[in-house]
Formats: C-alpha cells, structure tokens, sequence
C-alpha cells in the first residue's frame, strides 16, 4: 500500500480562475434555493470548508451556507425549497434541510461573544458577511461565494495563503485561539490532512494559548486527534501537536517519548522511532479490499503509542546499559488511561491497548523458531488483531542496521507462512477443545459448574500443545486427567 500524499496545490491564478467559475457550478436546485432568499431580500453565501474543497479540487459532500436571514426565515424559506428541513441547530442559528441526494445547512450570520471560561459562545446573530468570515478559523476557510450571483467573496486573502499551503486565522490568533482553543488542533489537523504549513506567527500563538485546550470537551479533542491521524501527512500534524505544546495538554504521553539520549547512545530516539513506525505502519495498510484498510485508525493509534510505556520503565543498567522491561504491558494499561479519557468506544480502546500488549511478543520468534503450540497462542492472543499485529511489529523495525533488519523480516516472513501451514491443517483462528461443554459432563457424568470451567481450560491448553486429537483421544485425556485429580 502506498502511503496517499496531501494534494498537489494548484497556482494562484489556477485557484482565481477557479473562483470565477465557481457560481456556475451551483446546481439549479441550490440556484433555485438562493433565489428564494435573494426574492425575500436575504442574502445567501456558500461558506467555509465547500469553497475550500472545490478550489482544491476535492469533492465536498457538504453544502454550507451562511445568511442574513433569521432562524424562523430561514425555515420558512426552506421549507418552500423542500419538506424535509430539521432544526437541531436552531440555537445556533442553523437551519438543515434535504432535497433528493442534496443536503444543506444555513447559519445565520454570527457574530458571537465568547466568556473566556468555555468555548461555548454566547449566541449573537449578525448582519455583516465580513464579519461572519472573520469569526472562522483560517482564512482558507473564510472565503465564501454569493448565490445567486457567482461573487467570490475573500476579504483575508485566503486564496493566496491557499496557493502558498499556509494555515493564517482571519484575525489576531490570540484573539481567535482565546475564544476557541479548538481551532490549535484543527492547525494539527490540516496540517496532516492537507499538509499545510502553520503560519509561524499562527503557530507561535498556539505555544502561547496552548494551555487553554484544557477547556474543551474530550470528546472534541479526540474528533480531532481521530481526523488528524487519517490524514495523508499524520507525522506533520503529530508534531505540530508536539511542537506547539498541545500534545502536552491532551497526549502528554508522546512529548514523554523525547527521552534523553546517552552519551554512548544506548537506545534510539524513542520519539522519532514512534513517528517512524507511524509512517511505516500506514505503508503497510492494504487497499480497500484487503485486510486493513487505509486509513485505519486502530492502527495508527496502536503505532503511536505501542512505547508510551519506555519512559516509565527506563533504567540505567549496570554498565551503561538501558532497559525497558515489560514497556509494552505498562504501555497497554497507560494507552486504556489515555483512550479512555479521550472519550474512544471500548472496542477502540481494547483492540489497541491488545495491540501494544502483543507488540514485542514476536521477538521470541526471531531468537528462536517456536513450537506450534507457540504459533497457535500467538494466533488466539492476536484474535481479530492478527492482521493488524503482523503490520504493527513490521512497522516497528526502524533499525538502521540493514542485516538486522533484513533477519527481522525473514523471520517474520518465515511466522506467518508457519501461520498459513496450520490454517491448513486446522481451524487456527478459533481453537476449541475438542469437546464441548454437553460432551465434557458427559464423558465426566457432573452437572454445570465450576469443574466444567476447569476441564474446558483443561482440553483447550491439550489443543494448543499438541493440536487436534479427535474426541475419542480427547476424552481419554480428560478421563485421565480427571481421575488424577
């Protein structure tokens, strides 16, 4: 799988040119609903990320638009435009509706105030276009179109900070910071998803205000964190995050990595070797057909934070050595902490902290060829993350020692073809015992209860030692061990 790259900008006078063209790109059902608007003596603008994305020549499912038109007007309006309009947003002066495969949301023009505590601003609608715009987070994000007309609207020069790549706030970035700390991470985000660059005085203000994240909902943060790390460029925007102070605030656990080196440089730089195996482990994401999918958020948070137990497990070793011991079982209970703080559903959090748990597990392998029995632990432990685990310790090979790495890979290479012969032979994935639980009171004449338990785990611990016996050898096993007892 090759990693995708950010877009290639297109010139400034591509991106003018562009801009005169976009109004006759409108579709006539959203013409028709600017007409209304115009008629009722209302003004109508497409807005924010759309406009953005159509210059970029990116498709744009959303359809965003600002007016001067009042919540009630807005409705009244656009239900002579469609039936199907939802208001969930009224209380921010949005207005949704739908209209066959187009959905739009209308926000009157805003021109909030913010109470320093919270983001939450206090709602105030305005009358003034530039200063909706104004109150956006970047310029490339604050142009806008009027409909019907075709009038591109660009009052802070975001098309050019567009062309140059450059992430710019409208106003003062400690002005747009201060009233919304968020939009330092949407800076992060862009910068991976677009592989834009922070403007320095822009970026200077996030290490100022950076602080001030500790404001936002956790839930808000991981939105961003997650678009972040399914961006095209995750180790631009990861060390934005870094950089500017703010990974500190909500995953105080990666600038942790920045471990001190030793004269005689006894371990790697554990920073860049994670922001390596980021990179490496989104190479190795499959197509849209195979086993892991780019982009695939487990495994990009599993690589980031597959060492995040190595700082706390750090010790000078007699002789000037350093260890890490047991780092990835301290890592996995840490990466449960830090997932769960931000808000990630219990399925994430288990199949990464399962995933940083398992990612030493093969260097035994490498050290010595294992037994089945080895092979088919490796197998049960990984469960669904099998795939994801075979990707995840490649990645985390970074050793610039090529004979190192070559014998790490053969290894791995010789693993799971020992994986595929035993998928052969027998159901590898889902190993049971040979009998069941009926078959187990059965054979042993005893009723449900805990004895059942420990004959299960019994059988089960005989199939991964010595692989399928049958059920007439299974149930010789068990009688035996049964009267051993």
């Amino acid at each position: 799988m090759t990693r995708p790259t950010a877009p290639v900008l297109p010139a400034r006078d591509v991106l003018a040119a562009r801009a005169r063209a976009l109004g006759a790109a409108v579709p006539p059902e959203v013409a028709e609903l600017a007409t209304l608007f115009a008629e009722a003596g209302h003004d109508i603008v497409l807005v924010g990320g759309p406009v953005r994305d159509v210059l970029l020549g990116r498709p744009s499912s959303d359809l965003d638009f600002a007016t001067s038109a009042r919540p009630d007007d807005t409705e009244a309006l656009l239900k002579r435009w469609t039936p199907a309009t939802w208001d969930m947003g009224r209380e921010f002066g949005t207005i949704g509706g739908k209209r066959g495969d187009i959905v739009v949301e209308i926000t009157t023009f805003r021109a909030d105030e913010y109470d320093g505590e919270t983001r939450k601003p206090v709602v105030a609608f305005g009358d003034s276009l530039e200063g909706d715009l104004a109150r956006r987070d970047f310029t490339v994000n604050a142009m806008a179109l009027r409909v019907p007309s075709g009038e591109f609207v660009d009052p802070f020069g975001g098309i050019d900070d567009l062309a140059g790549g450059l992430l710019r706030t409208p106003v003062e970035p400690d002005v747009s910071f201060g009233d919304d700390p968020l939009r330092m991470m949407r800076a992060a985000r862009f910068a991976s998803q677009l592989g834009f660059e922070i403007e320095p005085a822009t970026f200077a203000a996030m290490g100022r205000m950076s602080s001030r994240l500790s404001i936002v909902s956790a839930e808000r943060v991981r939105d961003e964190l997650t678009k972040l790390l399914m961006g095209a460029r995750v180790r631009e925007g990861l060390r934005a995050l870094v950089d500017s102070g703010l990974a500190d605030v909500m995953l105080p656990e990666l600038p942790a990595l920045k471990l001190e080196i030793d004269e005689h440089h006894h371990h790697k730089d554990v920073y860049e070797h994670t922001l390596t195996v980021v990179d490496q482990a989104i190479d190795l994401e499959s197509d849209a057909g195979g086993p892991v999918p780019s982009p695939d958020l487990v495994l990009r948070l599993a690589a980031l934070l597959h060492d995040i137990g190595k700082p706390p497990t750090r010790r000078l070793e007699p002789g000037g050595g350093v260890s890490f011991h047991h780092h990835e079982l301290v890592g996995a209970k840490m990466t449960v902490r830090r997932l769960k703080e931000l808000r990630f559903d219990k399925d994430t959090i288990k199949a990464v902290s399962r995933l940083v748990e398992l990612h030493l597990r093969f260097h035994g392998y490498g050290e010595a060829r294992w037994s089945d029995s080895a092979v088919r632990r490796y197998v049960t432990d990984a469960g669904e993350q099998l795939e994801r685990l075979h990707r995840l310790t490649r990645a985390d090979v970074t050793t610039r020692n090529q004979r190192k790495a070559e014998r790490l890979s053969f290894a791995y290479d010789d693993l799971e073809a020992r994986i595929a012969e035993l998928r052969e032979q027998e159901a590898i994935d889902a190993i049971r015992p040979d009998l069941d639980g009926q078959q187990i009171m059965d054979a042993l004449g005893i009723k449900p209860g805990r004895e059942v338990g420990q004959a299960y785990a019994f059988l089960l611990e005989l199939r991964m030692e010595r692989g399928p016996l049958g059920e007439d050898a299974a149930r010789e096993e068990l009688l035996a061990w049964w009267a051993a007892r």
